[in-house]
């Protein structure tokens, strides 16, 4: 398999007035592409602060990140823009849909900021909303439906211009138990059917046991990988 993130001695402090807050503290991390790999710990361990930075959406304070051979530290803004816009799909726990769009709107949405505005996308958004059971509920905006729903609106849209990666924040953290296991199966459908790769973290042991292999995170640091 071939390597698509690399992260190399990665430190990220937080400054908080004159006080400075460790989140991440020489964190190192493989990931092959096409892997499922769930990160696992308890709140406040730097699960997230990793999730983002390799994600492009926080600079780490010293250390490598390596994206699919693109070294982000060696990128500008925009680069690292077109490049989430290209190649990573986020999930995160609060869905985040735009109120005001029905579910087909947000997916759309998605097409539109990547710049996929053909009868193509089209085609790839209805075969992924089927594939998720949505087709009912595209009318609906997200007022209007359940938790698990949205979540799986929220999957669409990050996978609908199929990104090489996810990287999904505790996607299961506010469904039951019924919707959390329906949202994994269809995350793991997605990765054997597409190849994505897929980063989720989580503190549920359980949601863990759903992907191809586990990484312990404790107080800035990689237990085990």
């Amino acid at each position: 398999m071939t390597e698509i993130i690399r992260i190399e001695r990665l430190h990220k402090i937080f400054r908080i007035g004159k006080v400075e807050v460790p989140a991440l503290r020489g964190v190192n991390l493989r990931v092959e592409d096409g892997e499922f790999v769930s990160l696992v710990g308890p709140s406040g361990c730097g699960k997230s602060t990793l999730l983002h930075v390799i994600g492009g959406l926080t600079a780490p304070t010293s250390g490598r990140v390596i994206v699919d051979g693109m070294d982000l530290g060696q990128m500008s803004d925009g680069l690292r823009t077109q490049l989430r816009k290209k190649k990573i799909g986020f999930v995160f726990q609060r869905f985040n849909l735009l109120p005001t769009l029905t579910a087909w709107g947000n997916i759309a949405l998605a097409c539109h900021i990547a710049g996929n505005r053909n009868g193509n996308s089209r085609a790839e958004m209805q075969a992924v909303i089927k594939m998720l059971g949505l087709e009912a509920r595209m009318g609906h905006r997200p007022y209007e439906l359940s938790g698990g729903e949205q979540q799986r609106v929220a999957i669409a849209r990050a996978v609908v211009n199929r990104p090489k990666i996810i990287l999904a924040d505790e996607p299961t953290g506010n469904l039951d138990t019924e919707n959390s296991e329906l949202v994994l199966n269809m995350l793991c459908e997605l990765n054997h059917k597409f190849g994505q790769t897929i980063l989720l973290i989580t503190h549920n042991p359980e949601v863990s046991t759903f992907t191809d292999r586990i990484v312990n995170m404790r107080d800035g640091h990689i237990l085990e990988s």
